[in-house]
């Protein structure tokens, strides 16, 4: 017996107690700065980071850290794989929700910013994540947002932000306007309102001027998920055919009442007024027989005099203010619209003059918010037309077509004069030439992704870097500026003036509630709204909108790279050696918000020189959500919210670690099950007791060598599964060796070491007390600085497999065989089987073909 003795015998009385093993090793990470990121150009580096989160003042539930306990078991394995890996964590802590919570409770956005993000760290901390709290970041830190204000300026001078009076989406409970990525079916998506069509002077960015390149370099992301990507092309929305113009004119009765009146025609009074549509189905414009303006296109205003029910049209336009666009846009609704009497469209192809409907089926951001409407071959128009007893023209045969119904899809085309007899791709083909050829219409390309407003009338957002001034709009007026006098940074455009020293920080008030005249609270500030101007040194007034929330977190990732720089956005080198971001992982939700502006602001990076790859995020991988027992989503309103703080109270931050990875897939959204979380518990407790097996005896090397070859298929396994985030089949395998070395008579202390070694990145703080309990105590050395396990081949191979036998392509039976079996002694197994005899008995076997350790395939005559 004196030959089992075990390691360390009393400490293996010990219980496992987490509640003094987490905070002991949590002090000895932060004394040790483990965590602290490397730049030796001489190791690998791996950047992998987490969508950072905005501090609300409820602080997380469990479901919040799903993704975050993800990357750090992922960049712990990267660790002890030898790389350099850079894991940080920040705070996106301007915008709405940290506004509004702030005004809920009564108190300073920034007050309540600071008290959340320690609650958030607090919380986080307890889970033991690696992250380097030195690269931490805040968006509404001053020397944060100061580049944020760099790489607008730096848009603004190349034209990318400009100022439009158009109409945009507001809300009239937030009290400010969104962009339409900021919209959920018509409504807005922090609060629910309804959002109404206003016109209001804003900054937009021309993010259009992107999305071809944004749409094709998705094809330079293989390890992107499909879906994501398909999110995006189906958001960018592009649509290949022609714009065409079609002119206005006054009607017959019109013109014969103008004649009369000798009040010179509609021609004379407005130089080719027109109508540009575009159309994705040119092949159709002989079947064109009436267009529909949307209520909001600007030809109902400028020519209310010309239209002769003004009054209806105006009250048709403003009720549809009051329908959401997915409203509108609804294919079962029923079509309604109003004549624009006294004024026609002319057909180009035929020179027909067709009646102008307003109707709000037609939406001002899509296309040109105008269109040619051919009720033969779209459903709505189809409508439409027979509603109000327009016209109904075919102009594509289908193969097989029912009188009176709409084809809108491919055929060939008749009634259409010199299209006849040509295929749709054909036909489309001929009239985009026939159009170029008159002048009035080209080959067009349209996209649903609009411009994006980047203003919001609130305080809590960045301040633009930017003036207003009126001497220096007169001299642009006047001609006495030109474009060459100014150096960059200093751009009129044309009054408006970019501030050169930054941050423009926000001024200290008492008061910031949203006003909902269209207006920032910041104009009520006087003395923070007037400055000079940094041209000409004149009187001049600060813009008084803010930036969007999406600002600061379309670049932050870069600032993670070098975060206390103050002389530039990311040192060349640094970002050159962590860029792109190796893994990002977040919420799906943001496919068609954070990562279109994020890969927007970053190839206009790249286009300056200010980054040297084109894109951001290499591989991404988005989280399911953990939903509440009850099966929905955790909120406050369902009173089924989970603290993480007590789960961490009373079972550990490991067993909660271990629970939220095998829960299931991890893209999969799993309801909460605290019996599984007892179930985490219960198998760390199981590893803790394995350590009462450690033998050091030679006498026992030969009964316990039998587990290798289960250690390294689980090694294996554990390794690949981490790599594609399986953690949950990772976690499983383990349980599967776990329970096999508790039945085992002991365990080699190197056994065990290797067990801890794959279980440390889901429960660090048990497997580094368990490293040290074992003989790894010198100054307490962390198991994270030692080298990730290597599987031996050999030893994954079986020993034994099943092998299945085939007679003319059906199974006939399975053995089990050595796995080393030869072919010649495989298919003498197979003939020799008496479950096969009966198929091959008095037959002429043809031929037999092996399939190394899987299959004989007998086939016989």
């Amino acid at each position: 017996m004196q030959a089992n003795l075990h390691f360390f015998t009393q400490s293996f009385m010990k219980k496992y107690n987490h509640k003094e093993i987490e905070p002991k090793w949590r002090k000895n990470w932060d004394e040790s700065g483990i965590y602290k990121t490397g730049e030796s150009k001489d190791k690998p580096k791996y950047y992998i980071l987490d969508m950072f989160p905005y501090p609300s003042g409820a602080g997380l539930h469990v479901g919040h850290p799903k993704g975050y306990i993800a990357t750090d078991v992922y960049g712990r394995m990267r660790m002890m794989q030898g790389y350099n890996v850079l894991h940080p964590m920040g705070w996106d802590a301007f915008g709405l929700p940290a506004e509004n919570f702030a005004l809920a409770n009564k108190t300073h956005p920034r007050i309540a910013t600071e008290k959340n993000i320690a609650t958030f760290k607090k919380q986080l901390a307890q889970l033991g994540f690696t992250y380097d709290w030195d690269r931490e970041i805040n968006t509404t830190d001053p020397e944060f947002y100061k580049w944020t204000q760099w790489i607008f300026l730096e848009m603004f001078k190349r034209g990318l932000a400009y100022e439009s009076r158009e109409p945009i989406n507001w809300c009239p409970s937030c009290k400010t306007g969104l962009a339409n990525e900021d919209l959920e079916n018509g409504r807005c998506e922090r609060c629910g309102s309804v959002v109404e069509k206003k016109p209001m002077r804003q900054w937009v960015l021309k993010i259009t001027a992107y999305a071809e390149r944004m749409l094709n370099d998705l094809e330079k992301l293989p390890d992107w998920e499909e879906s994501i990507k398909e999110m995006q092309k189906n958001w960018i929305g592009k649509s290949e055919g022609a714009s065409i113009k079609f002119t206005v004119i006054l009607s017959a009765a019109e013109r014969n009442e103008e004649s009369r009146e000798e009040t010179g025609s509609f021609a004379d009074a407005q130089d080719d007024v027109s109508i540009k549509v575009f159309t994705t189905r040119p092949d159709t414009l002989f079947g064109a027989t009436y267009m529909v303006l949307a209520p909001e296109h600007e030809l109902i205003k400028n020519y209310e005099l010309r239209i002769k029910n003004y009054g209806e049209v105006k009250k048709y336009a403003e009720d549809a203010k009051n329908k959401s666009e997915v409203e509108r846009a609804e294919l079962n609704k029923e079509k309604t619209g109003v004549e624009l009497k006294g004024i026609k469209a002319i057909n180009p192809v035929n020179n027909e003059e067709i009646p102008v409907f307003v109707a709000d089926y037609v939406l001002a951001g899509y296309g040109t918010g105008a269109i040619m409407a051919v009720p033969g071959h779209d459903e709505r128009d189809f409508e439409f037309a027979k509603k109000y007893g327009l016209a109904i023209r075919e102009v594509v045969k289908a193969e097989k077509k029912n009188d009176g119904e709409c084809f809108s899809g491919e055929g060939v085309s008749v009634n259409s004069g010199f299209l006849d007899g040509l295929t749709t791709p054909e036909a489309k083909k001929k009239m985009i030439f026939w159009l170029a050829e008159k002048g009035i219409g080209k080959k067009s390309v349209s996209y649903k992704i609009k411009d994006w407003v980047f203003s919001r009338q609130r305080y809590w957002g960045e301040p633009f870097p930017l003036v207003f001034c009126e001497a220096c709009a007169e001299k642009v007026k006047s001609g006495k500026y030109k474009e060459g006098d100014f150096s960059q940074g200093e751009i009129v455009n044309p009054g408006w003036v970019g501030v050169s020293e930054l941050p423009v920080t926000l001024p200290e008030v008492e008061h910031y509630e949203p006003t909902g005249t269209g207006e920032s609270p910041l104009a009520n500030i006087g003395e923070w709204v007037n400055t000079k101007c940094p041209k000409c040194g004149g009187a001049a007034k600060r813009e008084t909108n803010t930036m969007p929330q999406w600002a600061g977190s379309s670049w932050y990732y870069l600032r993670f790279e070098d975060p206390k720089n103050d002389k530039a956005l990311v040192d060349k080198e640094k970002e050159k050696y962590w860029s792109p971001v190796d893994f990002y992982v977040g919420g799906a939700e943001h496919a068609t918000r954070h990562l279109i502006y994020a890969r927007f602001w970053h190839k206009f990076l790249y286009d300056i020189g200010a980054v040297s790859y084109d894109e951001p995020f290499t591989r991404l991988q988005h989280v399911g959500l953990i939903l509440a027992e009850d099966g929905r989503k955790m909120s406050k309103r369902w009173n089924n919210v989970i603290n993480p703080d007590e789960i961490v109270e009373k079972y550990g931050a490991d067993a909660m670690r271990v629970y939220e990875m095998f829960m299931g897939p991890f893209s999969q959204p799993v309801a909460w099950n605290t019996n599984g979380l007892i179930g985490a518990r219960k198998f760390l407790e199981r590893v803790w007791k394995l350590k009462s097996k450690v033998q050091n005896s030679e006498s026992q090397k030969s009964r316990i060598q039998k587990l290798d070859n289960l250690l390294h298929k689980t090694i294996k396994k554990v390794g690949e599964d981490i790599e594609s985030f399986k953690f949950n089949t990772a976690i499983s395998q383990m349980m599967i060796l776990v329970n096999e070395m508790t039945a085992a008579d002991g365990l080699s202390k190197e056994q065990y070491e290797a067990l801890l070694k794959i279980l440390a990145p889901f429960a660090p703080h048990l497997c580094e007390e368990l490293w040290t309990e074992v003989g790894n105590e010198k100054e307490l050395e962390s198991i994270f600085n030692e080298e990730w396990p290597k599987y031996d081949s050999e030893l994954i191979k079986d020993e034994i497999i099943d092998l299945v036998i085939q007679v003319n392509g059906k199974v006939r039976d399975t053995i089990s065989v050595d796995a080393e079996v030869s072919e010649e002694e495989a298919k003498k197994i197979a003939l020799e089987s008496e479950n096969v005899k009966k198929w091959t008995e008095n037959k002429e076997v043809k031929k037999i073909v092996y399939v190394k350790g899987k299959l004989v395939s007998i086939v016989v005559l």
